[in-house]
């Protein structure tokens, strides 16, 4: 069972859900909508692992590449930094080994937050 969801904001929640879903992997668990008929509350996953995603009314500036990131396990780290790649992703940090024995390497979305892929699972 879930404890953790991290929750992310986006100007355009839809393009948001595709975008995350192409580019990272995810898949849609749950749209929730407003009357009007936005999205008032989405769930993505991945694995075993869940986000939410809602709205925000504009934009804001970039987070800071040390402010936070969202971890994500995953198995091949190559192969997802493509993906990622292909669909837009900015590579923040090309892949890499840790010297804890994990492969990792970090991208931004859409709007700027960072993500933060690797092999490490806890």
């Amino acid at each position: 069972m879930r404890t953790v969801y991290p929750v992310l904001r986006y100007p355009d929640p839809r393009a948001a859900i595709d975008w995350l879903c192409a580019a990272f992997g995810f898949a849609v668990h749950a749209v929730h909508e407003a009357p009007d008929g936005s999205v008032a509350h989405a769930e993505l996953t991945l694995d075993t692992g869940m986000i939410m995603i809602g709205g925000r009314a504009e934009s804001r500036p970039r987070p800071a590449e040390d402010d936070w990131a969202v971890y994500v396990a995953i198995d091949d780290v190559d192969a997802h930094c493509v993906r990622a790649r292909a669909a837009g992703a900015e590579i923040v940090r090309e892949p890499f080994d840790t010297d804890y024995g994990s492969r990792d390497y970090a991208a931004r979305d859409l709007v700027g937050n960072m993500w933060s892929f690797g092999t490490y699972r806890a």
